[in-house]
C-alpha cells in the first residue's frame, strides 16, 4: 500500500480504484447541480415574461391611447344624447294633458257607513273646477270625490247630468286648475294616433297613458236605447277609464271613453269614445241648464211593421199635449213613416234626426192612416220624457 499515491483530482465525473476485483465506478450526486439550474431558469422566465408585458402594454397604450380616448368620449356623449333625446308626441300629450285628468269616486251610504261603490276618471275642461266624465261614474252617488293629479282630494257638486248621453258635469271648489282642450272630432281621420288618458282599476293606476290608433269614425251604437255617436280605438281603454280623454298628438281631446259603451264587445282592442263634437253641446246644456234640452215631436210610441213589410214605422200610442204633434194633428194609431224626408223604421231613426234640429225648428213629417200617407209639419218643442 505505501508504493500507492493517491492525489485529489477535482471536477473528475468518475474516479477508479485498484482491487481485487478489478475497477469500480462510483457516480457523483448531481441533485444540488440540477436543482440550481432549474431554478435559474425559473427566473429568467419569469423576468422575460415581466419584460415582454411592460413592453406590450407600452406599445399598446402608444397605439391605441388615442382611440380609447375616443370611445369613452364617444359613450359620454352617447349618454347625454340620450338623455335629450327629444320628446315624442306621446310624451308630450301626456305632459300636457295628464295634469287635467281626474280620478272620481261614486261613494255610497251603507248600514257599515260610506263606500266607495265604483271609480272612473274625469276632465277638466275649466280652471274654476268643472269636470266633465261619464254619468255612470257618478250615477246613483251619495257623494262624489275628486282626486287631483297633485294627489289632492275634493269633494265635488253635481251640476248636471244626462243618462241619454251617458254625460255629467261636476264641480269642485278651486281655482287656477289645469285644463284640457276639447278639439274637433270632424277632422279625425282613421289611422290617426289616439293617446288615452285616465284611471284604470282605480287610484293606484292613476294616471295611465295608453296608445294607439283611430280604428273608425261615426260608429253608432245603442245602449238602453240611447243612440252614441263614437270613435272607436284601439288604444286600452279599462274599468276606471271610463270618463277620461281620448287625445290627438295635438294633446286635444278629441273623445270622452266610455268603457259602458264596450261592455258587450267581446273583442280585444276595441274601445269607444264619445266624439267630443257630440260632447259640446251637451257638456254646454249642463253647464247653462242643468239638463239637456232636446227637441221632441211630442209622440210616445213604438216601431212597427206590417205583415208584408210595406208599412214601417213608428207606431204612434200617445200624443203629448201641447207639444209640436198635437199642434200638427198627429193622432194615436198613426205610424209615421218619414221625418225630414228621410225613411223611418225604427225609434232610432226618428232620434238621429231629431239630433240633428235644435228647439223651434220646424220639420215635414209623413204618416201613414187609414192606408193614406199625410204630410204634417210639426214644430219641435222641448223633450219632457225619455221618448220623441
Amino acid at each position: 500500500m505505501d508504493d500507492y499515491k493517491f492525489n485529489e483530482v477535482k471536477d473528475v465525473k468518475w474516479q477508479s480504484i485498484g482491487s481485487e476485483d478489478g475497477n469500480i465506478k462510483f457516480k457523483k450526486n448531481k441533485r444540488g447541480y440540477r436543482f440550481r439550474n432549474f431554478l435559474k431558469l425559473i427566473i429568467i422566465i419569469v423576468i422575460a415574461a415581466i419584460s415582454g408585458a411592460a413592453t406590450s402594454a407600452y406599445i399598446i397604450n402608444k397605439k391605441y391611447s388615442g382611440k380609447n380616448e375616443y370611445f369613452y368620449k364617444n359613450q359620454l356623449s352617447n349618454n347625454k344624447s340620450t338623455a335629450e333625446t327629444p320628446k315624442n308626441a306621446v310624451n308630450k300629450v301626456a305632459e300636457a294633458v295628464g295634469p287635467a285628468v281626474v280620478g272620481i269616486n261614486n261613494k255610497g251610504e251603507t248600514f257599515w257607513g260610506s263606500t266607495t261603490q265604483s271609480s272612473g276618471s274625469g276632465i277638466i275642461f275649466d280652471p274654476n273646477g268643472y269636470i266633465v266624465t261619464n254619468n255612470h261614474v257618478i250615477e246613483g252617488a251619495s257623494k262624489v270625490t275628486v282626486k287631483l293629479s297633485n294627489g289632492k282630494v275634493l269633494e265635488a257638486k253635481l251640476i248636471g247630468a244626462d243618462k241619454r248621453s251617458d254625460l255629467a258635469v261636476i264641480k269642485i271648489e278651486a281655482n287656477n286648475l289645469p285644463t284640457a282642450k276639447f278639439g274637433d272630432s270632424s277632422q279625425v281621420k282613421v289611422g290617426d294616433l289616439a293617446i288615452a288618458i285616465g284611471n284604470p282599476l282605480g287610484e293606484e293606476f292613476a294616471g295611465t297613458v295608453t296608445s294607439g290608433i283611430v280604428s273608425a269614425l261615426n260608429r253608432t251604437m245603442q245602449y238602453e236605447g240611447a243612440v252614441y255617436k263614437v270613435l272607436q280605438t284601439d288604444a286600452a281603454i279599462n274599468p276606471g277609464n271610463s270618463g277620461g280623454a281620448l287625445c290627438n298628438e295635438n294633446g286635444e281631446v278629441i273623445g270622452i271613453n266610455s268603457l259602458k259603451l264596450g261592455a258587450n264587445v267581446n273583442a280585444e282592442g276595441m274601445g269607444f269614445a264619445i266624439a267630443i263634437n257630440e260632447a259640446k253641446g251637451i257638456v254646454n246644456s249642463l253647464m247653462n241648464y242643468g239638463k239637456v234640452k232636446r227637441p221632441a215631436l211630442g209622440v210616445l210610441g213604438k216601431s212597427v211593421s206590417s205583415k208584408d213589410g210595406k208599412i214601417q214605422g213608428f207606431y204612434v200610442n200617445e200624443v203629448v199635449q201641447g207639444s209640436g204633434a198635437a199642434a200638427a194633428g198627429v193622432k194615436p194609431t198613426d205610424v209615421i213613416i218619414e221625418l225630414d224626408k228621410t225613411k223611418v223604421k225604427s225609434y232610432e231613426d226618428l232620434s238621429e234626426v231629431l239630433d240633428k234640429h235644435k228647439i223651434g225648428d220646424s220639420v215635414k213629417c209623413t204618416i201613414w192612416r187609414n192606408g193614406s200617407n199625410i204630410d204634417v209639419n210639426i214644430i219641435l218643442s222641448e223633450m219632457k220624457d225619455s221618448k220623441s
